[in-house]
């Protein structure tokens, strides 16, 4: 379509971090304070990104960071705290291509081993999505994750080959593919692709737990290809 030819990805700066809030206010019930964008741009800047319009407007970002609490010798690997897209332009590509420059960046700059994300196990269709478009694998089951007891897929994408040859992993906690709604490649993945584990968030840095009811009540959709 003509509106992607129009649409750039690119690093994100701290000009754009109040554009970026808007955006997820606009598409997500997972929101922070400005404190937190902050935060992530001035810890990891090389892993946030942007999609911006002819206009400069952004119009989808991705949010993500280095876990520091790696223990020796563990893998070193990155986080998704936040991926969101207007839905005036979703079906476009743009969060595959805002992961992939998070994810690339990760490897190049951090020499990250994977990146991790958390999903509720009822979202078929954002399963179908990270699973079939993004090639992620689930790694475990977080019981109880969301601030209102649904469970959480853990789940993991490899970006370099492991000893065994191959760069993705199988689903550990499951021990099957997981499959969503035969919607092309997931691109009307519904709800909050993925929320931050605010476990291992300072309470001050939060602007709010992950809302109880947000799955049942309309909560946005996120479209790729």
């Amino acid at each position: 379509p003509s509106i992607f030819r129009m649409v750039s990805i690119r690093r994100a700066t701290v000009d754009d971090l109040f554009q970026m809030q808007h955006c997820n206010l606009s598409c997500l019930p997972e929101n922070y304070q400005m404190k937190y964008y902050f935060y992530h741009i001035l810890s990891w800047p090389q892993l946030l990104h942007v999609a911006e319009d002819h206009s400069g407007k952004i119009v989808g970002y991705v949010l993500a960071k280095m876990e520091d609490d790696v223990a020796e010798n563990a893998e070193q690997h990155g986080h998704i705290t936040s991926l969101a897209v207007l839905r005036s332009h979703r079906k476009l590509g743009l969060a595959t291509k805002l992961m992939q420059a998070a994810e690339r960046a990760m490897a190049e700059c951090f020499d990250a081993e994977y990146v991790s994300l958390h999903v509720r196990r009822s979202n078929r269709a954002a399963i179908a999505l990270y699973t079939r478009t993004l090639k992620f694998d689930v790694h475990d089951i977080e019981a109880k994750y969301y601030a209102d007891s649904e469970d959480a897929y853990d789940m993991r994408k490899y970006l370099k080959p492991k000893a065994g040859g191959k760069a993705r992993e199988k689903s550990g906690a499951t021990g099957k593919a997981l499959t969503g709604p035969e919607d092309g490649d997931g691109e009307d993945a519904s709800g909050a692709i993925v929320e931050e584990d605010a476990r291992n968030v300072p309470a001050s840095q939060l602007e709010g737990s992950p809302a109880s009811d947000a799955a049942a009540n309309g909560m946005s959709r996120l479209s790729v290809a």
